[in-house]
């Protein structure tokens, strides 16, 4: 055992002193491993960071919550669009229908988006915001971040007060100085008293999820100035937590179809959506970017690869005289074997530790100027680490054979 580690420790010494002899070709056998490496772990970085970032706008959404719509979100190229035009929206009775009625759910809310809204307060303004005119309930269910004011109270929602809580974009473009919580500002013609600003939260992968341009107003007023029909309204139910989503799927569509008085043969005129019907499609996109992030790598990786190999042969080939003098002095064949291995091995994981450090560096780079963190998992750390170890195994198994092998005599004679 002490002779096996003694052999291993001078095999490790070789390797350095190959290395650190022959700087020039060292580092070129570090650049094609440093590409190799750093594109495979790039890619999955890049496809980790962008599910990390869908996945997040879907619990924005509601995980536990359902949806009554007009429109399914199942969308596609073959989407029947006629079939879903001629059906109703759902009514504000609707909604009053499902919220006494529904057994499964924690809370019901009712909910109309107006796009395309002005606001302004003296000479600043902020346009192209949506106008959330919701119910009260709404507050719990979309878990709404109140950083300065309060909420509407039951009070305000019921009787339509003319108060508004804006996004985040929205106060900073209104009041870019001042406090906004007590000011008065103009927003679909009404004069209307800010008494909260929204958490910002920044854009994410999905359209329509981040409130950061958003105001919110109580239902009840919007409902006096506008036809809210017009502008797809939604009624949004949180589902019980110790009750599954199909379940309380089933009692919805029960009571809307009752509401609705749909006779047994006829198909639903309205959807119930969820996120799973986002979650599903996003399961589909990813196999398919996970397949082509998995063959950009392995092309990668063969072509670091190739590239150690290449560099081994020529390493054997300039040192052969000195294998000959070793083996000539008693060095046994897996001590060469060992010294050109280690050699190959190391060249990999240099390579694959700078590969890495690159990615990170960049990372840290995007998230300082775009604002946006990019995912670099202690899973793909390791993985690269193992990676790097086998193709320097692979890469230096040939030419380490084949330097282990050479007679002493003819390896002296070479020079």
């Amino acid at each position: 055992m002490f002779l096996f580690l003694r052999l291993v420790k001078e095999s490790f010494a070789f390797a350095i002193s190959a290395l650190r002899d022959n700087r020039t070709r060292t580092v070129l056998s570090l650049l094609g491993v440093t590409i190799g490496i750093m594109t495979i772990i790039g890619v999955f970085s890049a496809v980790d960071t962008l599910r990390n970032n869908l996945e997040e706008s879907v619990r924005k959404i509601g995980s536990r919550t359902l949806y009554v719509e007009k429109w399914p979100w199942d969308g596609g190229p073959d989407f029947p669009f006629w079939k879903y035009e001629s059906r109703p929206e759902p009514k504000y009775l609707d909604f009053e229908s499902v919220k006494d009625r529904m057994t499964t759910a924690l809370d019901v809310a009712y909910s109309i988006n107006i796009s395309n809204s002005t606001a302004k307060y003296k000479n600043n303004s902020a346009s192209n915001i949506t106008v959330a005119a919701a119910t009260h309930e709404v507050y719990s269910i979309r878990n709404l971040d109140i950083v300065e004011g309060r909420y509407f109270t039951e009070q305000e929602s019921r009787s339509g007060g003319n108060s508004v809580i804006l996004g985040a974009t929205i106060a900073e473009g209104l009041f870019p100085s001042e406090n906004a919580v007590g000011k008065y500002i103009t927003l679909m013609g009404r004069k209307l008293q800010v008494i909260g600003v929204l958490k910002k939260e920044g854009s994410g992968m999905l359209i329509n999820v981040s409130n950061d341009d958003v105001a919110y107003i109580p239902f009840t007023l919007a409902r006096n100035m506008v036809n809210y029909e017009n502008y797809q309204p939604s009624i949004s139910i949180e589902v019980k937590p110790e009750v599954t989503l199909e379940e309380a799927e089933s009692e919805l569509i029960g009571i809307m179809r009752s509401v609705r008085r749909i006779p047994p043969q006829r198909e639903d005129n309205f959807s119930v959506n969820k996120t799973t019907l986002i979650t599903k499609q996003l399961d589909q996109m990813f196999v398919v970017i996970n397949l082509a992030g998995a063959c950009i790598g392995v092309f990668s990786i063969l072509v670091g690869g190739f590239g150690i190999a290449n560099i081994m042969f020529v390493s054997v080939k300039e040192r052969t005289n000195l294998i000959g003098i070793q083996k000539a002095l008693g060095a046994k064949q897996f001590f060469i074997l060992s010294q050109f291995l280690f050699e190959s091995i190391f060249l990999c994981l240099i390579g694959g530790g700078i590969g890495l450090l690159i990615v990170y560096g960049l990372a840290a780079i995007v998230k300082l100027m775009l604002g946006f963190a990019v995912l670099v998992s202690i899973k793909m750390v390791m993985l690269t680490s193992i990676l790097s170890t086998l193709i320097g195994l692979i890469a230096g198994i040939v030419p380490a054979i084949n330097a282990a092998k050479l007679d002493p005599v003819e390896a002296i004679r070479s020079k």
